[in-house]
C-alpha cells in the first residue's frame, strides 16, 4: 500500500517519470509510508480508446471513490 495506477494519453518518457518521481515524494512525505510499499503504474491509452476502455469500466462505475472528478474536486465532508 498504497498502490497508485494512471491511465493517461501518451506521454514521453521524461514525463512519466517526472511524474511518478513527484507522486512517489508526495506519498513518502505525506502518506508516510516506507519506499519499498509503493507501487506506480502506468497505462497509455489512445484519446479514441478513451471513453471505452476508462471512462465507461473505471470512471463512471466508481463515481463515490473519485477525489476530484473531469478537475472538479469532490472532497467528501
Amino acid at each position: 500500500m498504497p498502490y497508485i495506477a494512471i491511465k493517461s494519453f501518451p506521454k514521453d518518457q521524461e514525463t512519466k517519470e517526472a511524474v511518478v518521481e513527484k507522486i512517489n515524494e508526495i506519498l513518502l512525505e505525506l502518506w508516510g509510508c516506507p519506499q519499498e510499499a509503493i507501487t506506480i503504474s502506468i497505462e497509455e491509452v489512445a484519446p479514441a480508446d478513451w471513453e471505452e476502455k476508462v471512462i465507461k469500466p473505471e470512471i463512471n462505475p466508481k463515481k463515490e471513490c473519485m477525489m476530484i472528478l473531469s478537475g472538479k474536486k469532490c472532497y467528501q465532508q
